[in-house]
């Protein structure tokens, strides 16, 4: 499997910060944006989480979810999710899955061998369940363009 668009975006099954199972098919009949961020309580990532909650109007707006994925373990993401007000699921891939499946996996991870992140990427995906745009960063510090990602979102069937 793959992330590219224009193909059907990879299933995944992964454990919110609750430890229940969440689901890409919870997503079926909706747009989604699908961010996948490197580490919680890092300052970028909390930037980007927050800014992704503070647009979430937007999204339901046009009948768009938006969740978010790292490798780290629920309870590290659950941290997260209280101390940032962050009212979106925060999956965690702690089984490295899903960031092997959408090709985001970024391996021996600022410089810690043996340590795999998400690389920083959105996906759009359309309601009929494929990748209709996505952004990659090769620079952990680098935020995605919101104003993009809302305008690709739209246009997204």
């Amino acid at each position: 499997m793959s992330g590219k668009v224009g193909t059907r975006a990879p299933a995944f099954t992964l454990l919110d910060t609750d430890g229940n199972e969440y689901s890409s098919s919870n997503l079926s009949g909706k747009r989604a944006v699908i961010a996948f961020f490197p580490a919680a309580f890092s300052g970028v990532c909390q930037e980007e989480l927050c800014t992704f909650r503070d647009a979430l109007a937007d999204f339901a707006s046009i009948n768009a979810e938006v969740i978010a994925i790292s490798t780290d373990g629920r309870f590290a993401n659950g941290a997260f999710r209280d101390a940032n007000n962050i009212n979106f699921p925060i999956l965690s891939d702690y089984k490295q899955t899903a960031i092997n499946d959408f090709g985001v996996a970024w391996p021996d991870f600022a410089g810690m061998s043996g340590y795999t992140a998400a690389q920083r990427s959105v996906f759009v995906v359309d309601s009929s369940g494929d990748i209709a745009w996505k952004w990659l960063s090769d620079v952990p510090t680098d935020l995605p363009p919101f104003d993009e990602v809302k305008s690709q979102v739209e246009a997204a069937g």
